[in-house]
């Protein structure tokens, strides 16, 4: 039995857009759950920053990220950072995939070729 597949993310996201196209094109069963209409919990992005890193979950690259003001950039640590994210679920690196407990954070397509063998 296949592990069950969750991925997290932004409809809208080209990333996220990338991501899925590459899961259905691969027959990758997966449930969507969209953190910008549903929500993300503190103890997930707890959970999230133990496995992955916070500094590899916050996404520092993109528009809202940049747009903050310096007082919140700066000091940043793994509870700021989730308070961040909490506040602002488009500063969360997309997509977020779990495979049956396993975090994949971004799309990387070798990265999903490696998992879904």
């Amino acid at each position: 039995m296949a592990e069950p597949v969750t991925i997290y993310g932004i409809k809208a996201c080209d990333t996220m857009k990338k991501a899925r196209t590459w899961l259905e094109a691969h027959d990758v069963g997966y449930a969507f759950h969209d953190y910008k209409t549903q929500g993300v919990g503190r103890d997930m992005l707890t959970a999230w920053a133990h496995a992955a890193g916070w500094e590899t979950l916050l996404n520092r690259s993109g528009t809202t990220f940049r747009k903050l003001p310096d007082a919140d950039k700066t000091g940043l640590d793994e509870a700021k950072a989730i308070t961040l994210m909490l506040a602002q679920p488009s500063m969360i690196k997309r997509p977020v995939l779990d495979v049956g407990g396993a975090l994949i954070v971004g799309f990387k397509p070798e990265v999903y070729a490696a998992t879904f063998r």
